[in-house]
């Protein structure tokens, strides 16, 4: 199994404050991650890195074979499908959901005067459908609501083929029912063996869907812990992460967690 990324003593600096820390982690193929801790945690900026938007201030990041720091990342980019709040709020209300998932062929945000070929068009009309939104291809993105626009945004991440699939907090701001779909989505994706390595950025446990392979909890920049599902969301890990006495359960492949103390 061959590495898609790696990081050995990353840190990252902003000013006085240290944001990440001697960061060492390794995604493989065929791996679907799921990275929580609490709020700023770091969890963003190391997705950030993963996805070639952002340099670290010390340490090696290798993605995909290539280095970063040594390598125009406007090449690599499209190798990577991400999907987040940050993307998303650069989409134009108006555009077509087709046009927003098909302009990732270009990498671009918003539909301008390019054009594109029989293929391209015909897997993002596949890819909508997959995604559960079928017959609202012409509907307007700002249209939508907000677990119809997660999953056009994730259709739109998927639309280049990447080998690595990068998603921050994919069901934030979502309804009991919009995050059950989008969790169904996601498991569809994370369950292929044909698709590519993931990281899914979350704050509950509730969120990750079927198929995830492995966990890294981190908090306040450092890893606490890193490796199989199983063996890290625990409650004694996520307890000590999230500075609460936590209860954690798996019921069926899905995840979640409770204080099992008094909360004051």
């Amino acid at each position: 199994m061959s590495a898609v990324a790696q990081l050995a003593g990353v840190g990252v600096r902003r000013g006085s404050t240290q944001i990440l820390t001697d960061v060492d982690w390794e995604v493989d193929e065929g791996q679907r991650w799921v990275m929580v801790g609490p709020n700023g945690a770091g969890k963003t900026t190391l997705l950030q890195i993963l996805a070639a938007q952002m340099h670290p201030t010390e340490g090696l990041v290798e993605i995909l074979d290539e280095i970063i720091g040594a390598v125009d990342v406007f090449e690599l980019r499209p190798r990577i499908g991400v999907a987040s709040s940050a993307l998303a709020h650069r989409i134009p209300p108006h555009e077509a959901v087709r046009d927003v998932v098909v302009s990732a062929a270009w990498a671009v945000v918003g539909r301008w005067r390019e054009s594109y070929d029989p293929m391209d068009v015909q897997r993002a009309a596949e890819l909508i459908a997959r995604m559960g939104l079928a017959g609202l291809e012409d509907r307007t993105y700002g249209t939508l609501s907000e677990g119809e626009r997660k999953r056009v945004e994730i259709a739109r991440a998927l639309m280049t083929d990447p080998e690595l699939l990068l998603l921050d907090e994919p069901a934030a701001g979502l309804d009991l029912a919009g995050r059950e779909q989008l969790v169904s989505v996601l498991s569809g994706i994370c369950t292929d063996p044909d698709a590519p390595a993931t990281v899914l950025v979350t704050h509950h446990l509730e969120e990750i869907p079927l198929g995830v392979t492995h966990a890294l909890v981190l908090d306040e920049g450092h890893i606490v812990a890193a490796g199989p599902v199983d063996r890290v969301l625990t409650s004694p890990i996520l307890s000590q992460a999230f500075g609460l006495p936590l209860e954690v359960t798996s019921h069926n492949g899905r995840w979640s967690a409770q204080a099992s103390g008094k909360v004051l």
